[in-house]
């Protein structure tokens, strides 16, 4: 594994191009992230972390454009991503009928998200989808959390010996928090998880699209 600064994520792009796995800073943790096609990557970051498979990792869009051509969204989930996307807020979202749903990031169901910062950037400079997840194992909630520094991911790799390509440093991740994820695949949204994202903001939002129902 070699450590890069943030100006060379296009290499970072590349190998994730070419399937191998990469680990990208964000102000919340550090993301382990792979090519969402290639099913080799994917399940080796399934494994390394003793992710359940049926534990979807998230689909990183480049672009809200390319999550509204892959993905099916609602009114809700429209004016959701409208707001806050590129951010720290993820929805879970039905594919569309012409497209194939990738394993890694949910066959019915993905959850996607428009990324802010050097994992946003790396989105868009990358070929193929990326799916990510945080960089710890998974376990009870006593365990530890995930990395928020580039030394912190550096131990995850040399403890689980995945192999890695590149390991972007980023600093520390100030936040240290998840991502908001609201269920938008039904009718009515629902939060199914509180993370950066405070709840009062996703309703305010919401309940724009109520006013602008009841006017019409």
């Amino acid at each position: 594994m070699k450590t890069i600064p943030e100006r060379d994520l296009a290499v970072a792009a590349a190998a994730l191009d070419a399937g191998r796995i990469v680990i990208v800073p964000t102000a919340r943790w550090y993301m382990i992230c792979a090519d969402a096609t290639n099913p080799t990557a994917c399940q080796t970051i399934f494994t390394t972390k003793h992710r359940p498979t049926s534990k979807s990792m998230v689909y990183i869009a480049p672009t809200a454009a390319r999550a509204l051509a892959t993905f099916q969204l609602n009114a809700a989930a429209l004016a959701l991503a409208d707001e806050f996307w590129p951010g720290d807020l993820a929805l879970l979202l039905p594919w569309r009928p012409d497209t194939t749903p990738l394993t890694a990031v949910g066959c019915e169901h993905a959850l996607v998200t428009v990324a802010p910062g050097v994992l946003g950037r790396i989105a868009a400079a990358a070929a193929r989808p990326i799916a990510a997840t945080t960089v710890n194992i998974s376990g009870p909630i006593t365990a530890p959390g995930p990395a928020i520094t580039a030394k912190q991911a550096a131990d995850f790799v040399h403890t689980t010996g995945i192999d890695v390509a590149y390991l972007i440093d980023g600093g520390t991740s100030p936040l240290a928090n998840h991502l908001t994820i609201v269920d938008c695949t039904q009718p009515a949204p629902r939060t199914v998880r509180p993370g950066v994202i405070h709840q009062r903001a996703v309703d305010a939002t919401l309940q724009t699209v109520t006013d602008d129902q009841a006017a019409t």
